[in-house]
């Protein structure tokens, strides 16, 4: 494995096959912060204490037995150039913040990217476990599996009282961030989506848009995740999230169902002419391809759409992003020269897909 295979492939494993309410659900994605005992948190570390980790991470993976994940390749930030670091953020593999704010951190791949373990991030350790469709509990079994192998050989900092210590307050205790990406296009059009959102936020749960935490909700997509690591089990902490993904999901079909009973011409008209624009645009920019991804995959979902699969709309909405588009072209894009080759992509690839 390189990093040229992990930025060249745009589509990881748990975003091409589908999972359980996938026409929803794109992805469950669970999180565990970690930190070594010995060391100064990432907050205060010397570029020396940095290094000493990612060697000991090093010597650890080395050792590796956990033979169900794979091979897995460790790839430094200070050896990324900026592009390349966008590519991987674009894909989930790492957070911006581990793009931009840590020059001394590393990632952990696995070949079919589902497990990545940030490292030098805001904590020394953070494991990230991706399936998809609503699979929380199969990544929670992921992620604590990792987590138990990794505790055998490090001492992590933690308190008895406080459960596991990490650089910011709100990830004392469990050390767990659950989150579930969702396409919910049916509550946005019905004008559902601002009644819920805060609802959502009165159970201890957040949501976002696509990339975390400060980003947009592009083509309908959203994060939802939960807020609280203390005081309750990593067990409940995903129950509880699954519980309200599972309300919003009934929501969400419920609402499509309302718009195909009340404005189903105008719902179809609406999913063509999307698909007209991705299938002749010659110029396109980010937002206005993420909106029209959205209609043609709720078309796909809802019937209208047979010869598209959902699949290749994961894949565009990833290789339309600025950093990929740039990665393919080989080099730095103004704005002007992405739209027009992110709508040529486009256009090669639903073309490509309707010729099977």
């Amino acid at each position: 494995m390189s990093l040229e295979r992990f930025l060249n492939q745009a589509v990881s494993s748990w975003m091409s096959e589908e999972g359980p309410d996938s026409d929803i659900v794109l992805s469950s994605r669970i999180r565990l912060a970690r930190n070594f005992e010995s060391y100064k948190f990432p907050t205060l570390f010397s570029h020396d204490e940095a290094k000493m980790i990612i060697a000991n991470m090093e010597e650890v993976i080395a050792k590796s037995d956990l033979q169900r994940f794979g091979q897995m390749e460790l790839l430094k930030i200070e050896e990324m150039q900026p592009l390349q670091k966008r590519v991987l953020v674009e894909k989930h593999l790492i957070s911006p913040h581990l793009a931009e704010d840590s020059p001394y951190g590393a990632v952990l791949l696995t070949e079919n990217e589902e497990v990545s373990i940030m490292i030098n991030e805001e904590d020394h350790i953070r494991i990230q476990c991706l399936f998809p469709g609503l699979q929380l509990s199969e990544a929670l079994d992921a992620a604590n599996e990792i987590d138990d192998w990794l505790e055998d050989k490090i001492h992590f900092a933690f308190d008895e009282k406080h459960g596991y210590l990490t650089s910011c307050p709100t990830n004392v205790g469990t050390g767990l961030r659950a989150s579930v990406m969702m396409h919910l296009p049916g509550l946005i059009l019905t004008q559902q989506i601002n009644r819920i959102i805060p609802a959502i936020n009165q159970l201890g749960l957040v949501v976002r848009g696509i990339y975390g935490e400060g980003s947009e909700a592009l083509g309908n997509i959203f994060q939802i995740s939960n807020q609280i690591t203390l005081g309750k089990s990593e067990e409940d902490i995903g129950r509880d999230l699954k519980g309200v993904v599972s309300q919003l999901i009934s929501q969400e079909r419920s609402a499509r169902e309302a718009l195909r009973k009340t404005s189903n011409i105008q719902l179809e008209d609406r999913v063509f002419r999307s698909l007209g624009v991705l299938s002749n645009s010659r110029i396109i920019e980010s937002k206005e391809a993420a909106r029209c991804l959205s209609d043609v995959r709720l078309g796909i979902d809802m019937g209208y759409i047979e010869k598209i699969s959902k699949t290749i709309l994961n894949e565009l909405m990833i290789l339309t992003q600025p950093g990929f588009l740039q990665q393919y072209a080989g080099g730095s894009l103004r704005p002007h020269e992405r739209d027009i080759r992110r709508a040529a992509l486009i256009r090669e690839r639903l073309q490509m897909e309707q010729q099977k």
